[in-house]
């Protein structure tokens, strides 16, 4: 009986979101029949334009925003109903620095702990504090630290009722390169001890970087959901670019089909195509141009980045 229930746990949702919708007071349709999954332990990364909903989103399932409809629930509870059990289980870090100025990073630490009524822990806050660099400036204001210090104390913060599940808004924004890879290495960690992470971020070479699956939103629909490296397989594009051996005026008409840009100096061709197609269009154009006496030297290949798929399925054109 008790390893039938611990594995009905395991394989359950982090969270389940479905016919999620939110419309504002003004008429605004925030969200539009949102219906999706996180699985436990994943890190999910939610992109999209501003305004596409992820914030309002998040607020819902924080309990920060009231949902027009549909129904959330985080680890089998549900948000309305069992409000303050599926709130226990979520941390939240907002894009916006907002940090009681005044206090000591311990204080603050330490008073976020007991809001969710959590035991004073000295051994757990130190833990957190050192995890993310912290433990050097315990005493210190946090009217004293810098902004990217300020965003480590707001992740301790969400850390402070030991959350299983962690939404970080923007984690990186205003920080700088190297803090940036620093925080992703912290982000790295909480997933391998169990924490479910869902990122929003601007910077795509974040999720490229983090998550393990991407959903994109647009005007308050999800518009894809998908696993990171099956996403770049299905939508990613390759450029192959050929360096000839001799200049060539202009790409011969047997040649039109595979659409080759020539460059200026006539030095080079390059052939952009599909992944999913990509080992024979190659092997028939590298035949085709043989057969049309075109020799090149040397040949290389680089594949579309996260940037490019997310821009395309963001003007519809995937």
């Amino acid at each position: 009986m008790g390893v039938t229930i611990e594995h009905e746990e395991q394989s359950r949702p982090a969270i389940s979101i479905s016919g999620l919708c939110k419309t504002y007071a003004s008429g605004l349709e925030a969200l539009k029949g949102i219906d999706l999954e996180i699985r436990r332990g994943e890190i999910f990364a939610l992109l999209g334009p501003n305004g596409a909903g992820k914030t309002t989103l998040i607020g819902i399932v924080c309990g920060l925003v009231n949902a027009s409809r549909g129904k959330v629930l985080v680890d089998g509870h549900d948000i309305v109903s069992d409000y303050r059990e599926a709130r226990s289980l979520v941390g939240l870090v907002p894009q916006e620095l907002v940090t009681e100025t005044f206090e000591t990073v311990w204080d603050t630490v330490n008073f976020s702990r007991g809001l969710f009524g959590k035991r004073s822990d000295p051994e757990y806050v130190e833990k957190v504090l050192r995890e993310l660099s912290l433990w050097d400036k315990r005493d210190e204001k946090i009217m004293a630290l810098s902004g990217g210090m300020k965003r480590r104390v707001m992740i301790a913060k969400a850390l402070a009722h030991e959350p299983r599940i962690l939404f970080l808004d923007e984690p990186t924004a205003g920080v700088d390169v190297e803090l940036r890879r620093d925080m992703w290495g912290t982000v790295r960690r909480l997933r391998e001890s169990g924490v479910t992470i869902i990122l929003t971020t601007h910077y795509i070479e974040e999720a490229e970087e983090l998550a393990d699956r991407i959903g994109v939103m647009n005007r308050g629909e999800l518009v894809l959901v998908e696993e990171k490296r099956k996403l770049m397989r299905r939508l990613g594009r390759k450029k192959l670019t050929l360096q000839l051996a001799e200049r060539l005026e202009e790409v011969p008409p047997a040649l039109a089909g595979y659409r080759l840009e020539l460059s200026e100096d006539g030095r080079e061709l390059v052939y952009t195509y599909e992944t999913q197609a990509g080992r024979v269009g190659i092997a028939s154009l590298l035949a085709d141009l043989n057969a049309a006496g075109i020799r090149f030297e040397d040949l290389q290949t680089e594949q579309s980045t996260l940037e490019e798929i997310f821009v395309g399925l963001v003007r519809g054109e995937r």
